[in-house]
């Protein structure tokens, strides 16, 4: 028999307060969450067991009319980040009893997204990809249904957000290079429409200027695109200067990945005469025949904590907006001098 005292389903609102815990925690249990110390795991569990709840998507759906489905938008698949970035996200979404339901925005230009939204589909959405130009869909699923950004932020925006301190890993990177004594320091950027390109940038410039080493516009170049073309033609036109950089950042890893491949079309040794850092640590960064230094965004626990924001609202939480930034590292590897420095 069900203990809950309710006449409705229990929620993990009646869970945490019959555990004594907070909703997040209850959330973080739900989600897998390691870092929940196992006393209080067990706690939760019991609870768990003792109000029958199950968080299972057909059920949810027959008692409370919600769908059991997460909606994600995405775009721009062909940047590993974002598949791994799906994949954490589809194992935690499971965990806590709901299905994903993924758009990719560049193949059906947010029509999709928008039509699930409008009819009921989805009991709430992530969006890994939003810029201030998303209107039409950010209309649609602001009207229908709780929202969370991950990975990028839109000022203003009133929704929950959760992203990483782009700004302060670009800042990392400059103080790495100028105190290890770089002296023509080169960046592929790319369009600051995006917030994490934006603040990877500017947080860069801006340390460097700081520091005392602005950065030499004849060193930079803007790619239209992030793709490892882009990166490698890129790099080719640097490495051609007469005095070409002696350490380059890439503002992803895509296309430090082409970056590199052009040192070593051209006989540039790595890290012997270029150094070369990336951003995001996709998979293949860590591969050794690349081995790029880069900077590390937590994807767990961005995502942890945007399934925690997104079942608060689902649950009918109606709190003030939140925007989280979680710390990102500095990850280095072969690409930069560190194994001959010390470093």
């Amino acid at each position: 028999m069900n203990s809950n005292s309710k006449s409705g389903p229990a929620t993990s609102y009646d869970i945490a307060r019959r555990a004594g815990v907070s909703q997040a925690t209850v959330s973080r249990v739900l989600t897998g969450n390691p870092k929940v110390r196992q006393e209080l795991r067990n706690k939760v569990m019991e609870v768990i067991q003792e109000l029958n709840y199950r968080p299972n998507g057909m059920a949810r759906a027959m008692r409370t009319s919600r769908t059991g489905n997460i909606g994600v938008a995405v775009s721009r698949l062909a940047n590993p980040l974002y598949p791994e970035l799906l994949q954490v996200l589809g194992r935690m979404l499971i965990h806590a009893g709901f299905r994903m339901v993924v758009w990719n925005a560049d193949e059906l230009n947010e029509d999709a997204a928008v039509d699930a939204v409008s009819e009921s589909r989805v009991d709430g959405i992530i969006m890994t990809t939003a810029t201030a130009a998303s209107t039409r869909l950010y209309e649609t699923l602001q009207t229908n249904a709780p929202v969370v950004l991950i990975n990028r932020t839109v000022e203003g925006w009133p929704c929950d957000q959760v992203a990483s301190d782009n700004r302060g890993g670009g800042q990392a990177v400059a103080d790495y290079l100028v105190r290890s004594g770089r002296l023509r320091i080169g960046l592929i950027a790319g369009s600051a429409l995006a917030s994490t390109i934006r603040d990877r940038q500017s947080g860069f410039r801006e340390q460097l200027a700081i520091l005392g080493r602005p950065l030499d516009e004849a060193l930079c170049l803007e790619v239209d695109h992030f793709s490892y073309k882009t990166g490698f033609e890129a790099a080719g036109r640097l490495l051609e200067l007469a005095e070409a950089p002696d350490a380059l950042f890439c503002v992803n890893d895509v296309i430090a990945l082409g970056a590199r491949d052009a040192a070593r079309h051209r006989g540039v040794d790595v890290p012997g005469k270029l150094w070369m850092i990336g951003y995001d640590d996709i998979e293949m960064a860590s591969w050794q025949a690349f081995d790029l230094t880069t900077v590390r965004q937590p994807l767990p626990q961005m995502v942890e904590k945007a399934i925690e924001l997104l079942l608060e609202r689902i649950d009918g939480g109606t709190g003030e907006y939140r925007n989280i930034c979680l710390p990102n590292k500095l990850v280095i590897r072969g690409s930069t001098g560190w194994r001959t420095q010390g470093q």
